[in-house]
């Protein structure tokens, strides 16, 4: 059998661009190599947003189909929502009796993401507790690899010490210590150079039209010292020149960094350049999505397969965890 990976995304609006290099194509090509589970963390989206929850099949429903007109093939993958198995819940509370808080709040995006969304109240045990409903999540599905970056090492490191600590416990191997899978992933900055985020209002989304993307691309703002057409630039500092990057062919590329450097373009002619190949890349996932968007029913009944065949494997761990820690009675 193929190892097992697990991952999943918050449903809190549109996917960008930032998700898809970030992760999502990753996942396209992992589904060929190994055993996956693809989750909709809808309960995880209340961590930072439990205050406004109108949106959240629609936030669902919207993430779903940006997966499958990626290219998420629900024939490779398994794919389900996460708060339609109650089994998560169940591990997240038991796993939450014996994890020191010390522990949790020691993880570097705590006080990161804390400090990004001032603007919120997240002196909440949810928030505090995110960590512990991840481990949940990994845990119950015996997922051997957990596709990460290098800065959310540290979350799957409390991972495995949270199952050493049961294991230990409860004298013996009931759970398995999960592995990161490290994966390389492009620079994609927002529009205005910050991390592309929707709390910043700076990002270009998968189900944005041609149209949109056009209109969003062509006002970007490039190298800052340039400010006449002769003037020679630095690509280095151009979000432009980091999109040739992940979406031209090398001689392309090479064509906008000599061009900016010597001032032989302007900028305008290198976003249009940019935007032709864009729209090579991104026009099959438009017409794909397009298609989708109508049949949403569609879109939910893979939804309801994937999590009916996720919680057969949810419940057989729960079997495992309630028996070593004496609850069946």
């Amino acid at each position: 059998m193929k190892p097992r990976i697990l991952s999943g995304m918050r449903s809190t609006g549109k996917l960008h661009l930032g998700n898809f290099h970030g992760a999502l194509e990753n996942w396209i090509k992992l589904q060929n190599e190994y055993d996956c589970f693809f989750f909709v963390a809808d309960w995880h989206s209340l961590t930072t947003d439990y205050a406004n929850t109108a949106n959240l099949k629609l936030f669902a429903e919207e993430m779903l189909i940006d997966w499958l007109a990626c290219g998420i093939d629900p024939k490779k993958a398994t794919l389900f929502i996460q708060s339609w198995i109650l089994e998560h819940a169940e591990l997240h509370l038991l796993l939450s009796m014996m994890t020191p808080i010390s522990w949790l709040e020691r993880v570097p995006s705590y006080k990161d993401i804390k400090a990004e969304l001032s603007d919120r109240d997240l002196s909440t045990y949810g928030f505090l507790g995110y960590p512990m409903l991840q481990t949940a999540d990994i845990v119950i599905y015996d997922a051997k690899k957990v596709p990460v970056g290098e800065d959310q090492i540290a979350h799957i490191e409390l991972s495995r010490e949270v199952v050493r600590r049961f294991n230990f416990l409860y004298k013996g191997e009931i759970l398995i210590e999960p592995q990161p899978l490290l994966t390389k992933t492009p620079k994609v900055p927002g529009l205005d150079r910050r991390k592309m985020s929707k709390s910043y209002n700076n990002c270009i989304y998968i189900s944005d039209t041609k149209e949109e993307v056009h209109k969003k691309i062509m006002p970007a703002v490039t190298d800052p010292s340039r400010k006449r057409r002769t003037d020679p630039g630095n690509p280095d500092v151009c979000i432009i020149h980091d999109y040739h990057r992940i979406y031209s062919p090398p001689e392309v590329v090479e064509w906008s960094v000599q061009g900016c450097r010597t001032a032989a373009i302007g900028c305008v002619d290198c976003k249009k350049k940019l935007l032709e190949y864009m729209d090579i890349f991104w026009e099959p996932v438009r017409e794909r999505r397009r298609e989708l968007a109508k049949s949403p029913k569609k879109v939910w009944e893979i939804a309801k397969e994937g999590t009916e065949d996720a919680k057969k494997t949810a419940k057989a761990t729960m079997e495992r965890v309630r028996e070593a820690m004496k609850l069946r009675y």
